[in-house]
């Protein structure tokens, strides 16, 4: 059974940075291509960031340039280096296999940005 448990969401101020991490239970996950996910307040879950095996990243247009994914295959870990953060960026955070895995999703981890 695939866990997949994010952390590393708070509450900031704009313009602020959080690393969030996604720790797998499953070592088969190494060799996919993962991604992150957001769903904020009354929207749509949007992908975020996409990280594959080998290392080839791709970003929705509204985080190019602030966020960074990245992933420590040893842990079996990924994460999501996100800075300047904007009001908007406010959204609970997921990581999944991309394309997501349905019986995959976590809990998420919060991240609002706020003055």
């Amino acid at each position: 059974q695939v866990q997949l448990v994010e952390a590393g969401g708070d509450l900031g101020p704009p313009g602020g940075s959080l690393r969030l991490s996604c720790a797998a239970s499953v070592t088969l996950l190494r060799f996919k291509t993962m991604g992150w996910y957001r769903q904020a307040p009354g929207k749509e879950r949007e992908l975020v960031a996409t990280l594959t095996y080998i290392g080839n990243t791709k970003y929705v247009d509204s985080v190019k340039g602030r966020f960074t994914i990245s992933r420590d295959n040893a842990k079996i870990t990924v994460y999501l280096r996100m800075n300047s953060l904007k009001p908007e960026d406010t959204a609970a955070y997921y990581c999944n296999v991309y394309p997501p895995g349905k019986d995959y999703w976590g809990q998420g981890t919060q991240v609002t940005v706020s003055s």
